[in-house]
């Protein structure tokens, strides 16, 4: 039977922002501190194409464990691994592997955990 347990328990402070035109997945036991943007939603750099409204949208992934501190933007399309810890005020535009940490803007693998 403990094959069939759900382990939740995300923690998500105040000023939490999610676009969610696609789909924003979260792991078990994922904190997430204040004023942190996840967004599944862009648009297109052609001006051509912003005057239809067009718009597309990339499903987000934050692994089990995972750490995103205070202020982290994170962009469409992007996986973050389990275990892994985003550094406070980062901007996420590609994938983070598992049991790292990782900072900045753009955010890039600072160590192994």
């Amino acid at each position: 039977m403990d094959n069939c347990r759900r382990d939740y328990g995300v923690y998500a402070n105040y000023n939490l922002t999610l676009l969610d035109d696609g789909h924003i997945y979260i792991g078990n036991r994922v904190l997430l501190a204040p004023n942190i943007v996840i967004s599944t939603a862009s648009h297109p750099l052609t001006p051509e194409l912003r005057r239809y409204e067009m718009q597309y949208n990339r499903d987000v992934y934050i692994g089990d464990n995972a750490w995103i501190g205070a202020g982290v933007v994170i962009l469409p399309g992007v996986h973050i691994g389990k275990n892994t810890v985003i550094g406070a005020g980062s901007v996420v535009t590609k994938d983070i592997p598992d049991n790292v940490l990782a900072v900045g803007n753009p955010c890039h693998f600072k160590r192994s955990r």
